[in-house]
Parts: C-alpha cells; structure tokens; sequence
C-alpha cells in the first residue's frame, strides 16, 4: 500500500492510494494531499517534482544524504531537511533493538517538501516510525482543517519527541557513569574512560541536529503570518519550546559528560599519588635497616666488634627503628 492521504475540507477522504493519483487532487484548491517516499530514485522525484513544481535544488538535496538540517524558501514551496534520531544496538544476528546500555545513535535523514495543498516526506531510511506519525494526525482529526501547516506539526513534533528519548537514555547512562566512577573497582576505569569519550562522540553528533531544530522551528514561527493560521502559533510555539529545550539539555549533558571525564583523571591521580606514598613509605622503612647492616658492616673496629652485643645492638635498632617509621606513616594514612 502506497503511504499517500487525502484530506478534503478538513476531513479524511481516501488513504493509500497510488502516487501517481496524486496529480488528479493537487489542482483542488479544498483538497490537501500527503505522501510519503522511502528511498525514492532521482525518476520517482522527477515525476513528483514535475507535478508540484519543485526546485531543481531542493531535489538534488533531497538525492544526497547528510544534508546539514534547515529550512529553505522557494518560490512555490518550502523545502525542510530535518533528522529523526534514536538508540540502536546491532545484534549478533544483525538486527538493531533499542538498548540504553551501549547503543549507537542512529540518525535519519528526512526532507519534506511544502507547498500550499501538498506535504511530501521523504525517508532515506523505513527506521522512522512514520506510522506514529499518522497516529497523531487521527488523534486529533478535528485539526485537519488547517491543512498542510499542521500536518507539518504532526511530523515535526514526533521529531522533537524523539530527540527528548534518547536525551533521557544519555542522561540516564551518565549517572551510571558516575556510579561506577566511585563505586571503587579498579578494574572498570578502562571501561569509564572508553565510556566517556563514546558518550561524547554521541552528544556531539546530536547537538548538531539539535540546534538547528531550533532554528527551523523558530523561522517558521517568525513567517507565521505567511505561512500559519493564528490558530496554529501555539502549537508551533510549543514544538519550539520542546527544541529549544533538547538544544539547552544535549549542552549540559555534554559539560557533564566532561566533568565525569576531568573526575576520572583526577581520581586516577590521586590514586597514583596514593601508591607513590606508599612505595616512599616501604622505601624509607627497607632503608633503615640497610643502614644500619651497612654500618656495622665497616671493614674498621668498632664498639662491639667479634661480640654478641654488637649483633644484638644492629638487631635492636634495626627493629625498633622500622617500627617507628612504620607506625608513623600508618598514623598519616601513607600504608
């Protein structure tokens, strides 16, 4: 079935059509048509491109992934390049499955197409949930009246909704990280630290669709005139609000991430000054007694020399003296 929608006036008219229909309704001023491409080829957005006028560029965006997110204005239409992003561990058997532990961020490209009466999304990959999108456009069917602006919000908002996930799993993954940074195992710092940087690589690589979320939704917000009924600046506020928000949390996880990390060093340089204490610690005890075997082991006479009082003299202060120089580096926590 052909992923295509047909609103008119407001209500729900036909679903799952074939694209090639869609020419027969865009010419209706009372009708809004939605369809959705996964992996087109440049002759599927050739056929498209004719019947809708859309720019040559906006196309050839559309054709190339990594795209960086925006939001262009052109003569007939609006041409938006956004990511949906979630959490994904490849299994052994090469299917991906959410998992917090230690998953990859997974990044889907997604460029919509807008124009008066038509939204055309187009998926580089069937990963997004394109369905719970549909979803939120018949939770509220009383909206479709407002046409392609808020269908637009429908898909945007799941969006913002899906960066807010996978900010909670990082942050929720970060306090475990700081668990396991004083839990006191010293055979996990290898895994902290490898830990640390993957989470950063990560925060890094969602910031930069983050931010620029933002934008997007603020320039619509700015042209709301030309572009949103009244009724729908709220909405649009709010999805802005919602991205304003993952921009500011993804920034603090990020200086968290890196405070985690400067612990780490530190905490590994105070336990190599702890075991530098130690090895001068044994150092100075294991001296005493070399000094003093060394001494009586002079090639001159000296007190004691050929008798037993001299080998229970060098004994007595060998013992006393480690004694000593033990109990004082325990008082101060150096052993």
């Amino acid at each position: 079935m052909e992923r295509t929608r047909l609103y008119r006036k407001g209500v729900l008219e036909s679903e799952g059509f074939p694209i090639a229909d869609v020419s027969d309704y865009v010419g209706d001023p009372a009708a809004v048509v939605w369809f959705d491409l996964c992996s087109p080829t440049r002759e599927d957005l050739g056929k498209i491109s004719e019947e809708l006028g859309l720019h040559a560029l906006a196309v050839e965006d559309a054709l190339h992934s990594h795209q960086r997110p925006k939001l262009d204005t052109y003569e007939s239409h609006l041409f938006l390049s956004v990511y949906g992003a979630k959490l994904m561990e490849a299994r052994s058997d090469g299917v991906h499955a959410a998992e917090p532990t230690d998953a990859e961020l997974e990044l889907i490209e997604i460029s919509i197409f807008v124009t008066k009466n038509a939204l055309v999304t187009v998926r580089e990959s069937p990963t997004f949930d394109i369905d719970e999108v549909i979803r939120r456009w018949d939770a509220n069917p009383e909206m479709a009246k407002y046409g392609v602006p808020y269908l637009l919000h429908g898909l945007l908002d799941y969006v913002v909704d899906g960066y807010f996930e996978v900010l909670q799993t990082l942050d929720d993954r970060i306090e475990a990280l700081e668990d396991d940074l004083f839990d006191g195992n010293p055979g996990d710092q290898e895994h902290i630290q490898r830990q640390t940087f993957r989470m950063r690589k990560k925060l890094v690589r969602f910031r930069r669709l983050a931010v620029p979320m933002r934008e997007i939704v603020g320039s619509l917000l700015r042209r709301s005139e030309e572009v949103l009924e009244p009724q729908l600046v709220p909405y649009y506020q709010d999805v802005y609000d919602h991205a304003l928000r993952t921009a500011e949390w993804s920034d603090s996880l990020r200086e968290l991430v890196g405070n985690v990390r400067e612990a780490h060093m530190n905490q590994q340089g105070f336990k190599l000054n702890d075991i530098m204490k130690k090895i001068t610690s044994w150092a100075a005890i294991i001296a005493v007694p070399t000094l003093i075997t060394g001494f009586y082991g002079q090639n001159v006479p000296y007190p004691g020399a050929e008798h037993p009082i001299g080998f229970w003299t060098s004994t007595i202060l060998i013992v006393l003296g480690t004694v000593l120089l033990y109990r004082a580096f325990k008082k101060r926590n150096w052993l």
